[in-house]
């Protein structure tokens, strides 16, 4: 049952899944008359799965769970893989590159597994797409389209495409340069010689039997059905047929893919059907500013995100800002992990109205979990990053020093972050680190550090008392408006960073001796 009180902020909320959700409501006033509120996500296994295919899967999800909020209807979400597609080009990030061109054009399902660990290429990179949404815990269902092709499903709607062939090519052929529109052909037949998807034309011999004409690779003329696997859809007719052969009533997709949400939608049209509902999000860019492609393997692997950061992480990223392309790379990973944090922090004291335009709301389905983190991702960064602590065992050490109530048992999500830390600064800090030596202002500036920090702190609080201290000697070397270079000076000299964390909490949880230890390594340079 849905939760009424729920419901009256859900219908309110500016938080964008329940906007979107809200787009369902509308398109059945009176609810749906057979069958749940369908919700589909597309990926095409040419390529590695990355972190733009998983984005699409959570998004979608994120709004199916603020159309629960919303109504009672049920719903099904359908992870549709184009599988049949040919393959077009070798990718850059896939092994025996020369064994998968001796096979370009065929279909994704027919051609053999480059990793030999699957039946074909499009098996390897299905399975790996459905281990990561598993592991993530999403329900859904998934979908081939060689096996809907092949298994018959399609194929009253292929014969719906061979009587509105016309209609399809008055919606095509104006959208493409005259050499295209030479060749273009609606259906894609499956050449009986050589197996290679066609782009050829195609003629409608019978549409109710479901057989079409076509010139083979070796210049003879076939007759062939289109049904049973025999042909497949080019693409937006494709898609405009799988929306209404299957119902779909939800498909978000890329900003690059407005041209074909256009175009499939006046196909869906000419069918019958009625297209889904759905936006268009940003694409995820890499570290040059370049988009995201599975075949360059540029940008992130889902694998590569989860060696640093945890799934919670990568959640919050997709959530924030679907409509504004963001830059995707290893840089973007600690600062995902401590916003995260801090958001799941602010939950508990949030009314309902601020928690539902919380991410961490949606990232749970409502769930949030209760434990709280009692460093920063960033801090344990910094300590990891230090001579002699970047071990886990190490590190607990010096957690539990700093609060003896702490340990792994008591506090998983923490030391999941330890594993994490360790990993990332091993990988990508400490290699970049370069401590220098401070000029004679600064040294009268951290002699005065050192002396603050050998003076006993008195109260629980130690973090804060520390970050007082280090407060007080940069307001008197540098001026209350001059922080920053106070703390830049800390981070450049006993860190070898241009940024950091809270000094007091670090001095506190790296501890004062050690703290100080790394001032008198400051000065000795």
């Amino acid at each position: 049952m849905v939760d009424e009180t729920l419901r009256t902020e859900a219908l309110a909320s500016k938080a964008w899944p329940f906007e979107e959700a809200r787009k369902l409501l509308a398109r059945y006033p009176d609810g749906k008359a057979s069958g749940p509120i369908l919700f589909e996500t597309g990926y095409g296994p040419s390529g590695l799965p990355h972190i733009g295919t998983f984005n699409e899967v959570l998004r979608t999800t994120m709004v199916r769970q603020a159309f629960h909020a919303l109504s009672d209807q049920p719903t099904k979400l359908i992870a549709f893989s184009d599988d049949m597609d040919g393959l077009r080009k070798v990718p850059d990030n896939v092994p025996n590159g020369d064994m998968l061109r001796a096979h370009l054009g065929k279909p994704l399902t027919t051609i053999p597994d480059p990793f030999g660990t699957h039946d074909s290429f499009a098996a390897h990179n299905n399975a790996r797409l459905r281990d990561f949404l598993d592991r993530y815990g999403f329900e859904y269902e998934f979908a081939s389209s060689t096996e809907y092709y092949t298994g018959g499903r399609f194929d009253e709607a292929l014969k719906l495409v061979l009587r509105h062939f016309q209609g399809i090519q008055d919606v095509m052929l104006p959208t493409l340069r005259a050499e295209r529109r030479a060749t273009y052909s609606p259906v894609l037949p499956i050449s009986p010689t050589t197996g290679v998807v066609l782009q050829v034309p195609a003629e409608v011999v019978d549409a109710d039997a479901g057989t079409i004409t076509f010139v083979d690779e070796d210049g003879q003329r076939i007759v062939q059905s289109a049904l049973g696997g025999l042909s497949k859809l080019q693409w937006k007719v494709d898609w405009a047929m799988r929306w209404v052969a299957l119902g779909v009533d939800y498909e978000m997709a890329g900003k690059d893919l407005i041209d074909s949400v256009v175009q499939s939608s006046k196909i869906a049209r000419v069918l019958g059907g009625r297209p889904p509902e759905g936006f268009n999000y940003e694409m995820f860019l890499d570290e040059h500013g370049e988009k995201i492609s599975k075949s360059k393997g540029n940008g992130l692997s889902m694998d590569q995100w989860l060696t640093y950061g945890p799934e919670e992480s990568l959640a919050f990223f997709a959530y924030r800002e679907p409509k504004k392309a963001k830059q995707l790379h290893m840089g973007v990973i600690p600062r995902a992990v401590d916003d995260y944090w801090q958001f799941r922090a602010n939950y508990p004291a949030q009314d309902l109205k601020q928690r539902l335009g919380n991410p961490v709301h949606h990232i749970h389905d409502g769930n949030v979990p209760t434990e709280k983190l009692p460093v920063t991702f960033g801090l344990l960064l910094n300590l990891a990053s230090l001579p002699g602590v970047g071990d886990a065992q190490t590190m607990w050490r010096f957690l539990q020093r700093y609060d003896a109530g702490l340990s792994p048992e008591a506090n998983p999500a923490l030391d999941r972050l330890v594993g994490y830390a360790v990993a990332y600064s091993r990988d990508f800090v400490a290699p970049t680190l370069v401590r220098r030596p401070p000029t004679d202002a600064e040294r009268v500036a951290l002699t005065e550090l050192d002396a603050a920090l050998a003076q006993p702190v008195e109260g629980d609080d130690i973090a804060g008392a520390l970050q007082d201290r280090v407060y007080e000697i940069g307001k008197a070397h540098y001026g209350k408006e001059a922080l920053r270079d106070w703390f830049k000076t800390l981070y450049e000299t006993l860190l070898g960073s241009s940024q950091g964390p809270r000094m007091g909490s670090f001095f506190a949880l790296y501890g004062v001796d050690n703290s100080r230890t790394l001032i008198a390594e400051a000065m000795a340079r």
